[in-house]
């Protein structure tokens, strides 16, 4: 049991509300049940009711049993003082404010319908990875389409809140911030975390002042990534770098914020995904945009983006995936689906931290727009949801799913899913 239950209960009134009463055997009449409170405080605010007659107009709490409040020490906490119910499910205390008076208590276990509460545990206990699996079928598409489109939303802020953390610690830098995101994007999943602090440690500024030298651009990346400590002067190309880093590391103070080559992850990586190989492409990206955020704001389609994202490295790591490894083919540009993945996590979340920032719909539009633009995302989640009968066929649809099953699903948030909490009231 939680007190999600409970919040369902009381929320949509899912319990017998004939002849109420308090557990001291008062007269009660739910006139509003209050708005959900997710900030510090009593559960519910403004609600409304009838006690003996007589209206209250307040706070609702809600605990799984009478003798949590003192537990949670309400007593003495004077933003309860407004509470007028406190709603339990096992009443096992009574419940007094500072000056005596009883806290109006309502036990909602012997008015709950046991097929209700067996629904709930059907859901909350099972094992499944999607656990209303078995019951999905009967969702209403309306209900289905709903929470899509509401997840895809949180997912969007969630990422969106990220973009804003990384503002405020580059003091409101918006090329600065999305020259870090698009570092990390590029060490996708795997090497996202080393090359974020990359980034983080090699300002684009910094960078820029030699974009009309591309040896010196690769000489900084490749050197401060701590992956130039391998090459070891293998050949001519990697001599040159080290020359060109030792000077350039000494010149802007590099050298304590350089990585080092344990920090990277090449296990189970195709070559063409190897992080020399992304430095290498982000290096001739750097080269080719005066400005990264003016190209993903004011991008008109995502196949513009694509264009000008598939770069291709320098001639040295078309040859090699590695320094004193030479590939046996080509080594490949940028692929499509990591192009798209780079649109998904880096331009997507900019346009709508810089909506949210800028208070324009225009930008969230355009976010929206690229999202349907773009083909699902094929990975183990979106089958999952294939094999209920859920097709996704645009990345607006993949992440709406993604999000569900990371961030309902997965930690059993069911009451505060419309899926499951359609389920429930099916009873």
């Amino acid at each position: 049991m939680s007190e999600d239950f409970l919040y369902f209960l009381w929320q949509f009134q899912y319990f017998q509300k004939t002849n109420l009463q308090t557990v001291t055997g008062e007269a009660l009449q739910i006139l509003a049940v209050g708005l959900r409170n997710t900030n510090a405080g009593p559960d519910f605010l403004n609600g409304r009711v009838l006690i003996d007659g007589l209206e209250w107009v307040g706070n609702v709490e809600m605990h799984l049993r009478s003798s949590d409040w003192h537990r949670h020490t309400h007593t003495h906490d004077r933003a309860y003082d407004s509470v007028i119910l406190h709603v339990v499910w096992e009443n096992d205390a009574v419940i007094a404010r500072p000056d005596g008076s009883l806290v109006p208590t309502l036990a909602l276990k012997p008015l709950t319908a046991l097929v209700l509460l067996q629904k709930y545990h059907s859901l909350i206990d099972n094992h499944e990875v999607i656990p209303c699996a078995g019951q999905f079928e009967h969702v209403p598409e309306l209900q289905k389409r709903s929470m899509l489109d509401r997840a895809l939303l949180q997912r969007l802020q969630r990422k969106a809140a990220t973009v804003h953390e990384m503002l405020v610690r580059n003091q409101q830098d918006w090329e600065e911030t999305t020259y870090q995101l698009l570092a990390q994007n590029f060490g996708f999943k795997i090497n996202a975390e080393p090359m974020l602090r990359l980034a983080q440690g090699l300002p684009l500024k910094v960078l820029q002042k030699h974009r009309d030298n591309h040896t010196q651009l690769e000489a900084m990346l490749l050197g401060q990534s701590g992956l130039l400590s391998n090459a070891q002067g293998s050949d001519d190309y990697s001599h040159t770098l080290e020359r060109e880093y030792t000077f350039l590391s000494a010149k802007y103070g590099l050298n304590s914020h350089q990585l080092r080559l344990h920090e990277w992850k090449f296990l189970r990586l195709r070559p063409a995904n190897f992080p020399t190989v992304r430095l290498a492409q982000l290096a001739t990206l750097i080269q080719q945009q005066t400005s990264f955020f003016s190209l993903f704001i004011h991008a008109e389609n995502v196949e513009q983006l694509s264009r000008l994202l598939r770069v291709e490295q320098s001639v040295y790591w078309q040859k090699h995936y590695l320094f004193q490894k030479e590939a046996s083919a080509k080594v490949a540009l940028l692929g499509k689906s990591s192009v798209e993945n780079i649109v998904i996590n880096t331009v997507i979340p900019l346009l709508v931290a810089y909506s949210e920032a800028r208070d324009n719909r225009v930008f969230l539009d355009k976010a929206m727009d690229f999202l349907e633009q773009l083909p699902t995302e094929k990975n183990h989640i979106t089958e999952i949801w294939a094999a209920l009968g859920q097709t996704t066929k645009t990345a607006f649809d993949s992440q709406g799913v993604i999000e569900i099953y990371t961030h309902f699903c997965q930690p059993k948030q069911c009451l505060n899913c419309t899926i499951g909490t359609s389920l429930l009231r099916h009873t």
